[in-house]
């Protein structure tokens, strides 16, 4: 197939600087768009190219908006308990620009406004045998897909899983077979703000050579990339 021509950015680029978008504008996600972005999630591999992943995709309407409103509810009461259990008030989170309260800044806003997001996307797993911890495998390249692809064409979204504590009634809702797991929730739309490098641990943290916790001479960033200390300690 050809491209489309509405790339806005290179793979490459579009790897290092696809980050979690959770502020999106009112702005709808055109048809053209949502096909592009999720023929390219079509694409990705899995196990014995049986293609056992599924998207549910949903927008407007009556279904849609309620399918948002048990996920909001739900992320909501998560949300605020993993805030306090954290400590996402306490410490560094009460200097109004550190990483921390930036970030809690942020998500609060992504639960309050749930409802609104344009694009809500629900990954699936149809099952063909007894679950296996491998499964996941033929699912997640396809969000990672799904993500990319919405970065090219000046979009952004975050994966969660905060379908999981209203997981009942939303395959109520969905008719959603129970071979089929839920492996996720994707939200989409036109970002507010904008994408940018991603910061992460540094390569020698996570790559290594012959011997477990030991980096080879070539594991080193490229000049100019950012870090962060989120995630373990180093080297566990």
């Amino acid at each position: 197939m050809e491209s489309t021509g509405r790339d806005t950015v290179g793979l490459y680029e579009g790897i290092l600087s696809t980050r979690a978008i959770r502020r999106y504008t009112d702005e709808a996600v055109p048809d053209e768009d949502l096909r592009d972005m999720l023929f390219a999630a079509t694409r990705a591999p899995s196990g014995s190219n049986r293609q056992p992943f599924r998207f549910l995709v949903l927008t407007s309407g009556p279904v849609a908006q309620e399918a948002k409103r048990l996920i909001g509810t739900g992320a909501r009461r998560f949300w605020e308990a993993k805030r306090a259990a954290d400590g996402y008030d306490r410490g560094s989170g009460q200097m109004e620009d550190s990483p921390k309260s930036r970030l809690a800044r942020t998500m609060q806003h992504y639960v309050d406004d749930f409802e609104r997001v344009p694009v809500l996307v629900l990954p699936c797993y149809l099952g063909y045998r007894a679950p296996a911890p491998s499964d996941g495998a033929s699912v997640y390249p396809a969000c990672q897909n799904l993500l990319l692809a919405a970065r090219a064409l000046g979009y952004g979204g975050v994966l969660t899983g905060w379908h999981q504590s209203v997981e009942t009634d939303l395959r109520a809702l969905l008719a959603i077979p129970d071979q089929a797991v839920i492996s996720a929730t994707i939200t989409l739309g036109r970002p507010v703000g904008h994408h940018g490098p991603v910061r992460r641990r540094p390569l020698p943290e996570l790559v290594y050579g012959e011997r477990w916790g030991e980096a080879p001479a070539w594991a080193v960033d490229p000049p100019g990339a950012g870090h962060t200390a989120a995630g373990p300690p180093g080297g566990t």
